[in-house]
């Protein structure tokens, strides 16, 4: 155990880690938590099926031409957000308890769950691209001012090079801090552009059922969709 410790502290960026005082340990603490936070992002988005939609623009399809049935069955029990909305707006238009002011609600609260979803985690990314840089300049300023201590402690037989290291020490947490927050800052824009895309796709497949609805609904009455019904009930 003795044997692992010290070949840790041997490790340079332990060392830094180590030199840099207690706000270097706070943005280790962030970097573990950035990495924790875009790695469960991404799983999260490939289970809404985020870069998917083959199966919602089938059913789209499908629905425009009247084969409503084989709308619902391209679309029935997939977890993606796509296949959910169409799902809900088809359902709901088959649905005879729901006039088109209601499923176009109850197709806007589908969508505002999926979109609720895609959004989890993105205030946690944005908190820490912001306070990682300033934990990195407050770890300077306080090096900063321990170092012009130990200086002005020294009177006329200062070293230079004490001083030196002292800032070095100093400067390495914003150095940190900024290496933190830019990964932060960048999968948060990414993660933002994609939740960005999958509204407006969203709008776009809730908008094309209900325009293609009259012309869907043309051919034989069809009865509410059994399923759909059960769900709704639920």
């Amino acid at each position: 155990m003795n044997q692992m410790t010290e070949t840790l502290s041997a490790l340079p960026l332990i060392g830094m880690i180590r030199d840099g005082g207690w706000t270097m340990w706070l943005i280790a603490a962030l970097s573990v938590l950035t990495l924790t936070v875009v790695l469960w992002k991404l799983w999260s988005l490939w289970r809404l099926g985020v870069w998917g939609g083959r199966h919602s623009r089938r059913a789209i399809q499908l629905w425009s031409e009247g084969r409503w049935r084989e709308a619902m069955a391209e679309v029935r029990g997939r977890p993606s957000a796509r296949a959910r909305v169409v799902q809900a707006a088809i359902g709901t238009t088959l649905d005879p308890a729901f006039d088109e002011k209601a499923a176009r609600e109850e197709t806007a609260r589908v969508a505002r769950q999926a979109l609720y979803r895609s959004r989890e985690g993105l205030r946690a990314l944005e908190l820490i691209a912001t306070i990682a840089p300033l934990l990195g300049l407050l770890g300077t300023v306080l090096g900063m001012i321990a170092a012009f201590q130990v200086l002005q402690s020294s009177g006329n037989q200062a070293d230079p090079s004490d001083l030196a290291g002292g800032i070095w020490v100093a400067l390495l947490t914003t150095a940190a801090g900024m290496a933190v927050a830019i990964p932060a800052g960048v999968a948060l824009s990414w993660f933002e552009s994609i939740s960005d895309r999958l509204q407006a796709d969203l709008e776009d497949l809730a908008t094309r059922v209900f325009v293609a609805a009259p012309r869907a609904l043309s051919r034989p009455e069809p009865q509410a969709d059994e399923d759909w019904q059960r769900q709704a009930a639920e």
